[in-house]
């Protein structure tokens, strides 16, 4: 069924429902970002394939809003459709807002009770009714005009041994016993995929490219019990927690919360809205922030994958014949090749961004067979991509140049690359915030007038996911100091439509540095081993400084990867890493 024969279906069923706004977030019953085939419901209804948005149909109007990483795929994915995308942090009006510009008093707000949080429905809920607007939860509304719909995913589960975990799923229950006590609290109800996968240790394949599986996870002082399709476990026994099937915490749960309860907001459905009372405390998952600073085991696994993964990137750079015309996925797919030789790799850790020329300036485009460009002539191809490994994951963006650059490519390459090398150098206060270090990265395309819009760095989990809370360096607001043992991204970029885009990213680990009279100061130590490109630099543009760290990046890469690449690479690599400063 096309998108405009959807969503005739679907207002149908809104009008015998009585609702007039139907508000799909895309999520699945556990606030995922990435989710499996079953929740991707803005996706089925727009056609957007995009991460993040939001979308409201009334009877006459179908709205998409997305952010600054989807604008130019948004708009081309939705062409030809009754869709229209308004864009956040732009001038245009948020969904709320728009919601109560256009909803009158007496009208209803659908929104499905299973892909919102408690905190976010509460939260529109409360300003909608000062308008006069009702909101209300449903129930599977797009179900019933989804006859094919995907079945939720039950993948095998599997165990990360724990000389990569570090510390044991009892162990770890153990840990968050202690917090809830320090708390004051007698439970916690976890529904965070990644938290659960962290505190159990176990591993599985429902969303692609995220080693999770669907659950839910309570937690007492005398009970520890997943909540999941048993069928996931070949036996059910000999784990320190019991086991219950996944839509057991649905009719099992309001039976479990005695006493004082702790409990994520934003993480939890709507689904479980009436089960909990005023008397329980509300925070971040008492599991987001263990795992967060990696232990002694992750962090070596960390490494272990970065090293891994540089000699494989090393090799099919080696490999690459920027003269001879190729595409996009034959690209990404040659350095796929490479990863898989890799006695340890697992597979990637998200698709594959591989963009040449224009579409590097999609800063989350995909190439698909219909959309895949030819990569010939003169030009600028964003090729951003990640391994996991058992041990850990990688996430590293290069920017790479066919053909020959023009001087405004080869500045927007320098000014991306100097507010990369800033940030990554930068000593830091204990008690710093990604927010104080996001200036670093963008000073130097602000001073020409230039920026971008996505975050400077996301947390990146060890054998899950690739995006990770709670830490950030953005422009955002978001109060969760930097800790020794947190992997964060440093990946800048600049984009310009029609033109090229260009991102470099690094994964950074922060560790201790330095105590003196005032106080205790961090530093990052770089992970990611793979050379800058340095056909694209402006030496002119570029500090003593700068050539002294980049030289000092590419010579550690020799000494560590010099070894571990196949022989016939070692002249792209002695050339790659050469001094800058000898040129």
């Amino acid at each position: 069924m096309e998108i405009d024969g959807k969503l005739k279906a679907l207002r149908e069923k809104l009008k015998e429902n009585g609702i007039d706004a139907y508000y799909i977030t895309g999520s699945d019953a556990h606030l995922s970002e990435y989710v499996a085939p079953h929740w991707r419901t803005r996706e089925f209804i727009s056609g957007f394939t995009g991460s993040a948005g939001t979308v409201v149909i009334t009877s006459d109007d179908a709205v998409l809003w997305t952010d600054s990483r989807y604008f130019i795929q948004a708009e081309a994915e939705i062409r030809g459709t009754e869709f229209r995308l308004l864009k956040l942090e732009t001038d245009d009006p948020d969904p709320l807002s728009w919601i109560l510009s256009n909803l009158k008093e007496g009208e209803a707000v659908g929104f499905e009770k299973s892909e919102i949080s408690i905190r976010d429905y509460l939260e529109k809920k409360k300003k909608m009714e000062e308008r006069g607007i009702r909101a209300a939860l449903v129930d599977g509304m797009l179900s019933s005009v989804w006859p094919e719909r995907p079945a939720i995913p039950c993948s095998r589960a599997f165990e990360m041994p724990l000389e990569y975990a570090g510390k044991s799923a009892e162990e770890k229950i153990g840990e968050v016993r202690a917090a809830l006590r320090e708390k004051g609290a007698e439970w916690t109800f976890i529904a965070g995929l990644d938290d659960i996968a962290w505190l159990t240790n176990l591993r599985s394949d429902d969303i692609p490219y995220n080693p999770v599986f669907y659950s839910f996870f309570f937690l007492s002082m005398d009970k520890a019990i997943l909540f999941t399709d048993k069928k996931r476990f070949e036996s059910v026994s000999g784990y320190p927690f019991t086991i219950m099937e996944y839509g057991d915490a649905y009719t099992h749960l309001a039976q479990l919360v005695k006493g004082r309860g702790y409990y994520n907001d934003d993480k939890i459905s709507a689904s479980f809205i009436s089960i909990f009372s005023e008397e329980d405390i509300k925070g971040r998952d008492i599991t987001t922030d263990i795992k967060a600073c990696k232990n002694d085991a992750e962090k070596e696994g960390m490494r272990r994958s970065h090293v891994e993964d540089a000699a494989a990137y090393i090799n099919f750079l080696a490999k690459l014949d920027r003269n001879v015309e190729t595409d996009e996925i034959a690209v990404s797919t040659a350095l796929e090749v490479e990863r898989k030789r890799r006695d340890c790799y697992l597979g990637p850790s998200f698709a594959p961004i591989s963009a040449f020329r224009e579409n590097g300036a999609m800063c989350h485009y995909s190439a698909t067979e219909k959309s895949n460009k030819q990569v010939k002539g003169n030009g600028l191809l964003v090729l951003d991509t990640g391994s996991q490994f058992e041990f850990g994951m990688t996430d590293i963006t290069r920017t790479l140049l066919f053909g020959s650059a023009t001087e405004e490519q080869k500045r927007d390459y320098t000014l991306v690359l100097k507010g990369h090398l800033a940030l990554s150098r930068q000593r830091f206060i204990k008690g710093t915030r990604g927010v104080q270090l996001d200036v670093l990265a963008k000073q130097f395309l602000w001073q020409v007038g230039e920026s971008f819009f996505h975050g400077t760095g996301h947390g990146v989990g060890c054998h899950l996911n690739v995006h990770e809370g709670p830490m950030r360096i953005s422009g955002a607001l978001i109060d969760v100091p930097l800790m020794p043992g947190m992997v964060i991204s440093d990946e800048p970029g600049v984009y310009k439509e029609g033109r090229h885009g260009i991102r470099i990213e690094n994964l950074l680990m922060v560790r201790e540095d330095i105590r003196t009279e005032f106080g205790e100061f961090y530093s990052f130590e770089v992970l990611t081993l793979v050379p800058y490109e340095k056909d694209l630099l402006d030496l002119s543009l570029l500090t003593d400084e700068e050539i002294r760290q980049i030289d000092a990046y590419h010579k550690r890469i020799w000494d560590e990867l010099s070894g571990k690449v196949d022989e016939n690479s070692l002249d792209y690599l002695r050339s790659a890493t050469s001094p800058i400063s000898c040129n």
